[in-house]
């Protein structure tokens, strides 16, 4: 294999190496390294500060961490490459890339580490008899901003790349053809396919539907994507946002997650039933699990503040654990056409800020539980499944309350561990707090003078 790589790297005449690894929050982390520590650390890895897993989202140190922090030093995991994920950049011809996994000095799973978690559920779901095949579709809203730009405006009075709300626009994809072609020409290159693009309703957003694979492939793929987007909108002087929430007047931003399983060999849909109109018994009892332990992981499927202010009536994120066959106004969709292997679940609780292995592990582990303990979905909803509902299967509708009902369930320790539980609702902890911490721009324009 790793005669193989070489061949590879001089026949692509590779002279630059960088490898990185996600956090949990979904960002990728990471750095160069030369060609002589790259095939020093392949096979024994390499030293990576583990302050990733100790800092949030805009590198502030979280002050009740576990896993690393003042009293350990922060000191290096231990970073292994996954070279299956070798890929090159088609405007970086010269520079390999590769996702890491993070380990502990003594060499067992790093507890906060999100691809290993999605890995150890899905050696659970190959264990039991299956094969995992998953999806997402993100929608992003693209800006005429550049990062300084963003900064001198405060976030605010923004260029959207288009105006107006123009869904499945034919005349914006030409228009913008130049950028289409380089989203899809760049993502091929990349191992990223995607199945379909196109304009959202909404000035400046796009839709885009990665290929189905593997939950740990899709996952890398999803999480791969975001960033690629970035680099791909940064050489054509425009930002990405995949922000659940960016604007109080226009549409959230979904990042709706495709999950099926199949028999070991790949062969066989395990959720096509008999009848073309219903899920299998192995189907139901995955979307059992999968709507009952909805509430209570809502924190993994939404991570942060801002996720929660799509969760508002009317605009197709779904208030409850509902389900429904084709109904889009539910959290599970249950897709069965055209034929037994397109049967799969969508679920639609998740926003495009989501970090892909959290959300995934969090899915097929609930519905390997569902499968374990027999679950039976609630009654489907037909109609829009944002009236009424059963209170049993309501969503938090805050990162606090996600939090709370994280913190009391059981399940989610059964599903996905003691470990990366514990961190994960430490380090959402802190972003509540964070938050409660600032004043926003509306008190500020609604109190200042008026109290």
């Amino acid at each position: 294999m790793i005669e193989e790589l070489r061949r590879e790297f001089e026949d692509k005449g590779i002279r630059k190496v960088k490898v990185g690894g996600f956090d949990v929050d979904g960002v990728l982390r990471g750095k160069y390294i030369s060609l002589d520590k790259f095939w020093s650390s392949v096979e024994k890895g390499f030293g990576f500060c583990d302050v990733i897993f100790g800092w949030d989202i805009s590198d502030q140190l979280y002050d009740n961490a576990k896993v690393t922090g003042w009293d350990t030093g922060y000191p290096d995991a231990l970073a292994r490459i996954d070279i299956s994920t070798f890929r090159v950049l088609p405007d970086a011809p010269d520079t390999a890339n590769f996702i890491v996994d993070f380990y502990t000095q003594d060499g067992a799973p790093h507890p906060a580490c999100p691809r290993n978690l999605l890995k150890h559920v899905r050696q659970r779901a190959a264990d039991a008899g299956f094969s995992t095949v998953f999806s997402a579709e993100f929608e992003f809203w693209i800006f005429q901003e550049t990062p300084h730009s963003l900064d001198e405006k405060g976030f605010r009075g923004l260029d959207p790349l288009s105006p107006g709300m123009f869904g499945y626009s034919w005349l914006r994809q030409s228009q913008y053809q130049v950028l289409v072609d380089d989203i899809l020409d760049t993502c091929a290159a990349y191992d990223i396919e995607i199945e379909g693009i196109h304009t959202e309703t909404g000035p400046g957003v796009w839709e885009a539907a990665i290929r189905y694979d593997d939950v740990l492939a899709a996952a890398d793929r999803a999480a791969l994507f975001k960033t690629t987007v970035k680099q791909i909108c940064a050489r054509h002087d425009l930002t990405v946002t995949f922000m659940a929430k960016w604007n109080p007047d226009l549409p959230g931003s979904s990042g709706h997650l495709h999950q099926s399983l199949w028999d070991a060999g790949g062969q066989i849909n395990l959720f096509a039933g008999a009848d073309s109109d219903r899920l299998s018994e192995t189907g139901l009892h995955y979307l059992g699990g999968l709507v009952s332990l909805a509430p209570e992981l809502t924190a993994f499927y939404s991570p942060f503040i801002n996720s929660y202010k799509r969760y508002v009536p009317g605009v197709w994120a779904p208030l409850n654990a509902s389900w429904g066959i084709e109904n889009r106004t539910c959290g599970s969709r249950v897709i069965l056409g055209p034929s037994a292997s397109a049967a799969r679940i969508e679920l639609r609780q998740t926003a495009a800020d989501i970090n892909p292995y959290v959300a995934m592990a969090a899915c097929l582990g609930s519905g390997l539980y569902g499968i374990a303990k027999n679950i039976e979905p609630p009654p489907e909803t037909s109609g829009d499944a944002t009236e009424g509902g059963d209170p049993a299967f309501a969503l938090p509708l805050t990162l606090e309350a996600a939090i709370d009902k994280l913190r009391e369930s059981h399940a989610a320790r059964e599903v996905l561990g003691d470990a990366f539980v514990d961190h994960y609702i430490r380090t959402r902890d802190w972003e509540c707090r964070e938050y409660n911490r600032s004043v926003s721009e509306w008190e500020l324009r609604r109190y200042f003078e008026a109290v």
